[in-house]
C-alpha cells in the first residue's frame, strides 16, 4: 500500500476528496442508525496537540472508537516533543508503535518534518497555515444541505488564517468561486491568492463580497497565539461580522458557517449563531464523519 498523508487539502485529488464527503455523508447515516462496522479493531491513532482543542480532539478520539480501535492523546507535557527532542525523532518513534498520527501544532514545518519521516499516514489536524479537516466538515455540511459546491460562489469574512487558506485550496480543489472580505493587512498569504488564479478575489467591502454568494463562513478575530492582539483585531475588524444584514447581500438561501469556538457580536451575530435553522451545529458534528472517512480512506490505501 502506498504511504499518504493529509497535510493539505491538495494532498488528495478533487475525486478523492469528493469521495471522502459522500464516504462521510455514509458514516453518518450508519452512525445514526447504529450499524457503523469495526473497520480497524485494535488500531492505534496517536493524537499530538500542542495547540488547545475541543472538537478536534473529541471527534478523532470518537471517530477511531467508533471504528474498534483506540486513541491516545499526547500533549506538550506528556512528550519529549514538548522537551526539544527533534521532530524526526520523535516521528519516528510514535509511527512505530501507532497506525496513524493527527497532529494540532503552530508552524507548518513541524508537521510537514514529521509527516516525512512517519512510517504511517499523518493527519493535520490544524497548523497556523491550514486547517484541512475543518474544510471537509464544512464542505459535507453544504452537499447535504445544498447539493455539490462545484460552481458555487464563497465568500470568506475576516482575517485571512489558516481557514481562509484552506478555503483557497478548497476553491481549486472543490472547484466553486472564493471571495475574501478582510482589511488590509489581514490579507491571506500572497502566493496563494496567486496560485488560485481567478477562484479567488480579494475585496475590502463584505456586502460587495457577499453580492451572489452560496455560503459565507468566518472565524474568531483573534486566533490561538493572537491574545496579545485581541483589541487591536477587534478595532479593525469591527466591519467584518456576518449578521443578517450581511446576509441580505447574498443569494436567498445562502447558507452561513462558523468553524467555532465563536464570539458572539465580534465575527457573528448572537441572533445568527443561535437562529433554529443554523446549519452551524451540523458543520461541528460532521467533524466527526469526515475524520472517520479520511482515517478510513488513508489506512485502506
Amino acid at each position: 500500500m502506498a504511504l499518504r498523508h493529509f497535510l493539505t487539502l491538495n494532498d488528495l485529488s478533487p475525486a478523492e476528496l469528493d469521495h471522502v464527503i459522500a464516504r462521510a455523508i455514509e458514516l453518518k447515516a450508519e452512525h445514526r442508525e447504529r450499524r457503523q462496522g469495526v473497520q480497524f479493531p485494535n488500531y492505534v491513532l496517536g493524537m499530538i496537540f500542542e495547540k488547545a482543542s475541543t472538537r478536534t480532539r473529541i471527534s478523532f478520539e470518537a471517530g477511531i472508537a467508533q471504528f474498534g480501535g483506540h486513541a491516545i492523546f499526547l500533549s506538550p507535557r506528556d512528550t519529549q516533543l514538548g522537551r526539544g527532542e527533534p521532530t524526526e525523532d520523535s516521528a519516528r518513534v510514535i509511527s512505530s508503535m501507532c497506525d496513524i498520527v493527527m497532529i494540532r501544532t503552530f508552524e507548518h514545518s513541524i508537521i510537514e518534518k514529521f509527516a516525512e519521516y512517519s512510517s504511517v499516514p499523518v493527519i493535520n489536524a490544524l497548523t497556523d497555515d491550514y486547517h484541512p479537516c475543518q474544510l471537509l466538515a464544512d464542505i459535507q455540511t453544504f452537499v447535504e444541505h445544498r447539493g455539490s459546491i462545484k460552481g458555487k460562489q464563497v465568500t470568506w469574512v475576516g482575517d485571512g488564517n489558516n481557514m481562509c487558506q484552506s478555503y483557497i485550496n478548497a476553491a481549486i480543489q472543490f472547484d466553486f468561486k472564493l471571495k475574501i472580505a478582510c482589511p488590509e493587512g489581514f490579507d491571506p498569504r500572497a502566493d496563494l491568492v496567486e496560485a488560485a488564479g481567478d477562484r479567488v478575489e480579494i475585496i475590502r467591502d463584505p456586502a460587495e463580497a457577499a453580492k451572489g454568494s452560496d455560503l459565507l463562513v468566518t472565524d474568531v478575530w483573534a486566533s490561538m497565539g493572537q491574545e496579545e492582539e485581541k483589541a487591536e483585531r477587534r478595532r479593525k475588524l469591527a466591519g467584518y461580522q456576518i449578521n443578517a444584514e450581511l446576509m441580505s447581500h447574498a443569494n436567498p438561501d445562502a447558507l452561513y458557517m462558523h468553524c467555532l469556538p465563536a464570539k458572539r457580536g465580534e465575527e457573528i451575530s448572537a441572533e445568527l449563531m443561535d437562529s433554529p435553522d443554523t446549519v452551524i451545529w451540523d458543520e461541528a458534528e460532521n467533524r466527526l464523519h469526515a475524520q472517520k472517512a479520511l482515517m478510513e480512506f488513508l489506512l485502506t490505501q
